[in-house]
């Protein structure tokens, strides 16, 4: 069985997206790439809300992101999708598929049948995962910059869910990843 791992990026002040929408202020430096093309090699499956899968398939199977950082690019072009989602009309992405109802009951079945972890990406379908306990390690990297407004990590979670802080990795760029254990019924 593969946890299930949700992976964002924040502000320091607690933004995923600035005033915009808007992702231009990501650090994303040589030891993020690193860490990116580390973490993908653990995953199996990627899964996605609408709106990050928008973003998503906006950039990596581009010509530019391929010759950008070919190795990640490579990796999340080769990778199997599902993408949550109630109005995407079809994914456009190779290996992807879109599931449509119950994404909690979707991804205990796919991590149950995994080999690999399942990564999580996007605030709103986090958000819907964590109460449910579902979700084995939240990890955010925190970037070094303040937005002072924009769209929060988790505007949409709907009850309290307490962590545990697992552990903590400085970057030389001055990003901070945090990984949380979810608590179940906290």
């Amino acid at each position: 069985m593969g946890k299930v791992i949700s992976f964002m990026l924040a502000s320091a002040d607690g933004f995923f997206e600035d005033s915009e929408g808007g992702l231009d202020w990501f650090n994303v430096s040589g030891d993020f790439m690193e860490y990116s093309l580390s973490q993908l090699r653990d995953f199996g499956l990627l899964a996605f809300g609408r709106n990050t899968y928008e973003h998503m398939v906006g950039y990596w199977p581009t010509p530019e992101a391929k010759q950008a950082d070919p190795e990640v690019a490579g990796l999340m072009n080769s990778l199997p999708k599902v993408v949550f989602s109630n109005s995407l009309e079809k994914a456009d992405w190779d290996g992807t598929t879109v599931v449509r109802d119950a994404p909690t009951q979707a991804i205990q079945q796919l991590a149950e049948r995994a080999d690999k972890a399942v990564a999580i990406f996007g605030v709103s379908l986090t958000a819907s995962l964590l109460p449910s306990g579902v979700i084995d390690e939240l990890r955010v990297m925190v970037n070094p910059v303040l937005l002072g407004q924009g769209r929060p990590l988790f505007p949409s979670l709907s009850s309290r869910v307490s962590l545990e802080l697992v552990r903590t990795t400085a970057f030389e760029s001055s990003n901070v990843l945090l990984c949380y254990r979810p608590l179940s019924g906290t």
